[in-house]
């Protein structure tokens, strides 16, 4: 599903050139539950707006499903961005004094699917993270937990190809983190790709594959080979 070849990124400023990414190879393919680790300033974040085509490459290549992405223009980005990926945030990006249908509706928006569809999607996955009793709520009388949940919903609301989730329990309590952490392997069960980004070895430990970065450069890609598992009782069990 994605490929990247010799991938680098740099951003220059009033001629200074700062390297953010260096020669990065790797593929990831359909159904595969990826950690992208490293600490702050390892470049995580710069590669993932890259593969959710929210930043360009500099030098290198991008194929997404054999499309080569550095050849697009904005608007075919956005029209990537729209109908392929679903974004997971730490701080959940929800708009305030909105329900929570309304929140997930948002990205059927700008397509051509009719009111009563767009309507059914959202109910549909809102129910299936477990909300389908908060769909007339207003975000902020929600949990933590449960706003990381309507993001969930959200990401899935256009059927992605992947999911990117951007470091998802980072705002939570441990036991809101690990139910968030159970939708996503359930979702990966399912089929769905999800790449998971964050700083924590615990929590990239609940994928299936670990790409660690240092300094803009992989320093492993290994499998994950005593995988934690998130239950319903809010436990940890390998």
């Amino acid at each position: 599903m994605i490929r990247i070849e010799n991938l680098t990124k740099q951003y220059e400023n009033d001629g200074v050139v700062t390297p953010v990414l260096n020669t990065l190879n790797f593929k990831i393919d359909q159904g595969e539950f990826v950690a992208i680790m490293g600490p702050s300033g390892s470049g995580k974040s710069t590669l993932m707006h890259i593969l959710g085509f929210l930043d360009k490459l500099s030098t290198g290549k991008y194929l997404f499903k054999g499309k080569d992405v550095s050849t697009l223009n904005e608007d075919e980005l956005a029209d990537m961005r729209s109908k392929s990926v679903g974004f997971i945030f730490q701080a959940f990006n929800l708009l305030p004094r909105t329900t929570v249908m309304e929140n997930v509706m948002l990205p059927l928006i700008y397509t051509n699917v009719p009111p009563e569809e767009r309507q059914f999607r959202a109910s549909a996955a809102l129910e299936g993270v477990g909300l389908g009793h908060r769909l007339d709520y207003y975000t902020n009388q929600l949990s933590g937990g449960e706003k990381q949940r309507v993001a969930i919903a959200r990401a899935l609301v256009n059927d992605p190809a992947v999911i990117f989730a951007d470091e998802p329990t980072g705002n939570l309590d441990s036991k809101s983190g690990l139910q968030v952490m159970k939708i996503l392997q359930s979702l990966n069960d399912s089929g769905r790709t999800i790449i998971l980004v964050t700083h924590e070895r615990y929590t990239a430990e609940h994928s299936k594959r670990i790409i660690k970065l240092k300094d803009g450069e992989i320093v492993s890609d290994e499998p994950v080979l005593n995988r934690l598992l998130a239950e319903s009782a809010g436990e940890l069990i390998k």
